[in-house]
């Protein structure tokens, strides 16, 4: 089993060798632009792109359907960028915490499938934690058991 190395950074631009993906979490409303997936936007068109055509599609874009707990692998440049489809709706007064750890754990284990068969590494913000109105005590152990447990290395990035 590895562990999670935590690092001061930026997951746009991770660090080390060897096939990567970046993994975040979007909502099952179609919106984007806000929290990382910002960021990601500032990077590279493909990923925005892509997930604004799954959800115009609603699940017939290339037989994933967009749904709680699905993911979509984008290539951007180089790199994989894993859209999980892990909350429900946006955070706001009626919604404080738009997190789905269910589906986020059938989301991250897939991305774990996924990066194994690749022997790609795993990078990703705090993810959850912002927007999602999720806690790090509730989905670092999600982490541990669909990443680490399959001996995916990760690397989360807090920024300076």
């Amino acid at each position: 089993m590895t562990r999670i190395q935590y690092v001061t950074g930026d997951a746009t631009d991770p660090i080390g060798d060897g096939p990567k993906v970046i993994a975040h979490i979007v909502n099952d409303v179609g919106a984007w632009g806000a929290g990382f997936a910002k960021a990601l936007s500032a990077r590279w068109k493909e990923p925005e792109q892509d997930y604004r055509e799954w959800w115009l599609h609603q699940g017939l874009y290339q037989n994933v359907p967009f749904e709680l707990g699905n993911v979509r692998f984008t290539m951007a440049g180089a790199i994989w960028v894993a859209s999980m489809i892990a909350q429900h709706g946006l955070i706001g007064y009626s919604n404080p915490h738009p997190i789905r750890y269910d589906a986020l754990a059938r989301a991250l284990g897939r991305v774990g499938g996924f990066a194994k068969e690749r022997q790609a590494s795993v990078h990703m913000p705090r993810i959850g934690c912002g927007l999602a109105g999720g806690t790090w005590d509730r989905v670092e152990p999600i982490l541990a058991e669909e990443l680490c447990g399959r001996g995916v290395p990760v690397t989360v990035y807090d920024l300076a």
